[in-house]
């Protein structure tokens, strides 16, 4: 008998299972609780059910938890990187970040990624499968339990791309941000896409309030396709005309991604034809100073160069920021630590 994957089930498709098991709906929110508030790691944990229902309950589902491999903790601000195994064996990455707001943790929404973007370590050997929403929850539920601290953030923003997997993530945003679970507030939450235009336009319909960060990292439809092959497939043009729907339907301004390559998209003119994109939209821009992989040449602008791109977008009264660099010493760029294990 193939089990279901009963972490993946909302609560209206949890009520219909235990129903199916002749059991009364208040079961259904008793085990809810235990999987995504008390965060239980398995049936046995469940004491408030009989053990014949736990035990009927281990027959029919599957329950996802995850095995921490590897932790990585920064000397420099207590960023902690992770290294997740699944129960087939594959390997996933998600770090902890800790702000004077509150606890912030970024997930992998994939096995390896197929996009590939030629500064990221997370597509160098392509794409393995996508994750569940049971196992990009559980990579939040698993650092809560290791840390004993709340998340108050979450970021999709690990390896692969979220759009990818459409379903499974829509799912989770449900069941990470709906009642009855963690209940994280939509505007808590961000999901980066490298921009898959058909699957942008879907998410602006679903009307959240979540934050969609776009990874632009370029300026010019011929510069952009050498950083990132998506590019061969959606313009620079169709992807402003779906962050303006996007807009348009949620009311949540868009944040550009725009990974600063030393010499490749960080001089005057990159700033400048930047700034004519961002006006016309209610957008931020997220500089990132890009992290170096040992697989590529790209190396990350000078300091005074990121400064003076940053002026000249607050000159032109573009919101912009320069991401804090958070645990640099431990493996930080996405797929890094993955990439190693995997080598080892």
């Amino acid at each position: 008998m193939e089990q279901t994957d009963i972490k993946s089930l909302t609560p209206e498709e949890l009520s219909r299972e235990m129903a199916a098991l002749g059991e009364k709906g208040f079961r259904a929110k008793q085990i809810y609780e235990w999987m995504h508030v008390k965060l239980a790691e398995s049936f046995e944990e469940m004491s408030n059910l009989s053990k014949d229902l736990r035990n009927r309950c281990k027959e029919h589902f599957r329950y996802t938890t995850l095995e921490i491999v590897h932790v990585q903790e920064s000397r420099i601000d207590g960023t902690r990187k992770y290294l997740f195994r699944l129960e087939d064996g594959n390997v996933v990455e998600s770090v902890w970040m800790k702000y004077k707001h509150g606890n912030s943790v970024c997930i992998s929404s994939q096995v390896g990624c197929r996009m590939g973007c030629r500064f990221c370590a997370s597509t160098l050997d392509g794409l393995e499968r996508n994750l569940l929403p049971s196992e990009m929850l559980e990579q939040i539920y698993a650092i809560t339990r290791h840390t004993g601290e709340r998340v108050s953030n979450v970021v999709v923003m690990g390896t692969g791309e979220p759009m990818d997997n459409y379903e499974n993530l829509l799912t989770f945003l449900k069941l990470l941000t709906g009642e009855g679970g963690l209940h994280i507030s939509q505007r808590n939450v961000t999901v980066s896409t490298c921009g898959l235009v058909p699957q942008m336009r879907r998410l602006a319909e679903e009307k959240l309030q979540i934050t969609l960060a776009l990874s632009l990292h370029a300026t010019t439809d011929e510069k952009r396709r050498a950083l990132m092959p998506i590019a061969n497939r959606y313009s620079i043009k169709e992807l402003m005309e779906v962050c303006a729907y996007y807009f348009e339907q949620t009311g949540r301004r868009i944040t550009f991604e725009y990974s600063l390559v030393g010499g490749v998209n960080d001089r005057d003119e990159d700033a400048s034809e930047l700034i004519a994109l961002a006006r016309p939209l209610n957008c931020h821009i997220n500089l990132i100073p890009v992290n170096p992989i040992k697989e590529r040449d790209y190396v990350q602008s000078e300091n005074e160069r990121i400064q003076a791109f940053k002026n000249k977008l607050e000159r032109n009264h573009i919101n912009v920021t320069v991401r804090r660099e958070m645990g640099r010493d431990i493996d930080g760029a996405c797929g890094q630590l993955r990439r190693k294990y995997i080598e080892k």
